[in-house]
């Protein structure tokens, strides 16, 4: 988890603090371990606590922000929303909302999309979540469900995704199918400067230690990335289709391969893609660090406080 407290000029006035969250048994340790680090955050910086007007936070999942609800994670739900559990515990206004969406709020206001009117802004880390900009507003959806193209069907009768149903994008387009295939493959003796690492290594491998691995010139690496990248473009064909943007932009750890994905994902594009769309749309990798969607929290609790 990263914390920041952020004035309403959208300074962020004090260092980003990074800390290991653990979500706990219940929906109470979480909230209890959130009010720790918000302490802790508001001691180290001496700010009176009565000049911090909410707390805005930014979280994967099914997230409804009308509703103040998280149903993907922590479900052992109370007579309470989660937002009001939080609330409080904080003794603050909270907003809560999904991570790609604060995302894409950030690319709006203060990156990228700024001035754009149709956008799609595609988060690939561990998972594969998607922000929508149509006539210069984030669309949320009926419930704030919109965006989940990492569960869209992608594989006839695939492996099975941890949301429950087989063959989702994600299984085969995301930090979590990356880590999953490689470690697989080296486990069985694949060639590569991977199989260097340590047996519990190989078991925490992550997405960097591929994109490491490509830089260095690793050909299991670099397949593996376009393959990866194949089946985003080939996913985000649909939604090129679909939503006829202007311009795609792309964050997330996935993203910092560059082009060991990008042109992968264009020619994909360019295979499932009919030509007049897909001409009218520019993909670029966004240079932003990863604590930029702090920006879009922010900017979502200013307007709504």
């Amino acid at each position: 988890m990263r914390l920041a407290i952020v004035d309403n000029n959208f300074n962020i006035v004090t260092p980003i603090k990074t800390i290991a969250l653990h979500l706990g048994n219940s929906r109470k340790d979480f909230c209890g371990n959130i009010l720790k680090s918000v302490r802790s955050l508001l001691s180290a910086v001496k700010i009176p606590r009565e000049r911090i007007i909410g707390c805005s936070i930014g979280m994967p999942g099914l997230i409804s922000q009308g509703l103040g609800e998280n149903y993907t994670y922590l479900l052992d739900q109370t007579e309470q929303s989660l937002q009001q559990d939080l609330e409080a515990v904080l003794q603050l206004p909270v907003i809560l909302q999904n991570d790609v969406k604060g995302a894409a709020l950030a690319e709006l206001r203060y990156g990228l999309a700024k001035g754009k009117q149709n956008v799609l802004v595609l988060l690939m880390d561990w998972g594969v979540g998607l922000g929508i900009i149509m006539d210069g507003e984030i669309r949320q959806g009926s419930w704030g469900f919109s965006g989940e193209i990492g569960h869209i069907p992608f594989i006839e009768h695939g492996e099975l995704c941890y949301c429950g149903k087989r063959g989702c994008l994600e299984t085969v387009a995301s930090g979590l199918a990356l880590s999953k295939i490689a470690r697989k493959d080296i486990s069985s003796g694949t060639t590569s400067i991977l199989g260097n690492l340590s047996k519990k290594d190989i078991q925490e491998l992550a997405p960097s230690h591929i994109i490491d691995a490509a830089n260095k010139g690793d050909q299991y690496a670099i397949q593996l990335l376009s393959d990866i990248g194949a089946n985003i473009g080939k996913g985000t064909s649909t939604l090129i289709q679909l939503f006829n943007p202007e311009l795609i932009i792309l964050s997330g750890k996935i993203a910092e391969a560059k082009q060991y994905i990008t042109l992968p994902m264009q020619q994909a594009i360019n295979t499932y893609c009919m030509t007049q769309v897909r001409e009218k749309t520019k993909i670029i990798s966004s240079n932003h660090p990863e604590h930029f969607r702090i920006f879009g929290y922010a900017a979502n609790a200013v307007e709504s406080f």
